[in-house]
């Protein structure tokens, strides 16, 4: 992963902004998030970018769109806490068929996790990917640095 280039390429203008809570059941006998947890968090937010956020906007939220692939890199450990992380999910790269989302689950500049996941489109009935159409991949533009 590029990492903070990566981050620092995409204004947060750019970014969708998801507010987690850390759950009481998010956290392990060690008093921290389990790692496994972060993926509920990315899970959350790309619900909320793709079809809630969509939803509220009156237009069509994505249908098919599965994980080709995730990376993840803890940076630090995320306790309980009574505030909310922000889950801040931004577009780097666009394919026809796919498209790859950054992420940081932060907490203002303290930075918890860094994390990527390709997205394919999938056409549900034929059972294999699909091409992105025009409207999804302008939604997606609205999420990249350029």
């Amino acid at each position: 992963m590029s990492g903070q280039r990566a981050a620092d390429d995409v204004s947060r203008a750019h970014r969708h902004v998801f507010p987690r809570a850390v759950r009481f059941a998010d956290v392990d006998s060690l008093g921290h998030v389990n790692n496994v947890r972060f993926f509920d968090y990315l899970e959350d937010a790309r619900l909320e970018m793709f079809h809630i956020d969509l939803h509220r906007e009156g237009g069509t939220p994505f249908r098919g769109l599965v994980v080709a692939r995730h990376e993840i890199d803890y940076r630090r450990p995320l306790t309980f806490r009574a505030d909310p992380v922000r889950v801040e999910s931004w577009v780097t790269e666009i394919r026809p068929v796919r498209f790859t989302l950054d992420y940081e689950i932060r907490d203002g500049e303290e930075v918890f996790v860094r994390a990527r996941s390709v997205m394919v489109a999938y056409d549900v009935e034929r059972a294999g990917p699909r091409r992105l159409n025009p409207y999804e991949l302008s939604y997606l533009r609205r999420f990249t640095a350029g």
